[in-house]
């Protein structure tokens, strides 16, 4: 074999098999490294914006004043027939009894089934007095924990109830009533309830937005 011919002083050492060895198991072990640190560096799917509130639920909310009260020195007639200057005249126990065919399919302008009844608590017995009869012809509870003037509770509960939601109330709470739910901007809705006994208000609430009309109950004579 012919000797090696002298390196030129400076010139880089040839790679020798031990070290082209020792760098190929180097790349080896790389690879699985180096995909792991492309794969999270590569653009990765990033969540969206955080959602915002969810969109206020729909429902329909039905507001009777109670039935007529006595006049002015005059009583009522309580559930054990004693005179009782809470609770409801002659003719509003008539309405009372009348108040389930307001919802059946045969009414003049039928009103959706109420899956949920609020009546007034407190000792004034005459919301509980109207809806009483519709309550046992439908089979559901009287709801009666929430006393006028406690408007803001009572329109939570009534915002957490199942809809329809039908309300017997003194008309004087209306006002608060309603813009605690948040209704009070609705088009068309008077400032006040009027001087009648005979009237439905049906506020409903689509997609964030309420709505109102008022509707007449044309139960007993003399309804407009």
């Amino acid at each position: 074999m012919a000797p090696k011919a002298p390196m030129a002083p400076g010139a880089p050492k040839a790679p020798t098999r031990r070290t082209v060895l020792a760098a190929g198991i180097a790349g080896i072990t790389a690879v699985p490294a180096l995909a792991g640190l492309t794969g999270c560096s590569a653009e990765e799917p990033r969540p969206g914006p955080a959602a915002g509130p969810q969109a206020a639920a729909d429902t329909l909310v039905m507001l009777i004043r109670h039935g007529e009260r006595p006049y002015p020195g005059d009583v009522g007639e309580d559930d054990e027939g004693n005179d009782d200057p809470g609770s409801l005249a002659g003719r509003g126990r008539r309405r009372a009894e009348a108040l389930p065919a307001l919802f059946a399919p045969s009414a003049r302008v039928p009103l959706p089934r109420p899956a949920s009844l609020f009546v007034c608590g407190g000792p004034a017995a005459r919301s509980r007095q109207t809806v009483a009869p519709l309550a046992g012809a439908l089979h559901l509870p009287l709801r009666d924990r929430i006393a006028v003037g406690k408007e803001a509770a009572l329109a939570r509960a009534v915002l957490a109830a199942p809809a329809p939601v039908l309300i017997c109330w003194e008309h004087h709470g209306f006002p608060r009533l309603i813009q605690a739910l948040g209704a009070a901007g609705a088009p068309g809705l008077p400032a006040a309830w009027p001087d009648r006994y005979d009237l439905v208000w049906l506020l409903d609430r689509h997609r964030g937005t309420w709505a109102f009309r008022e509707q007449g109950q044309h139960l007993l004579p003399g309804d407009v």
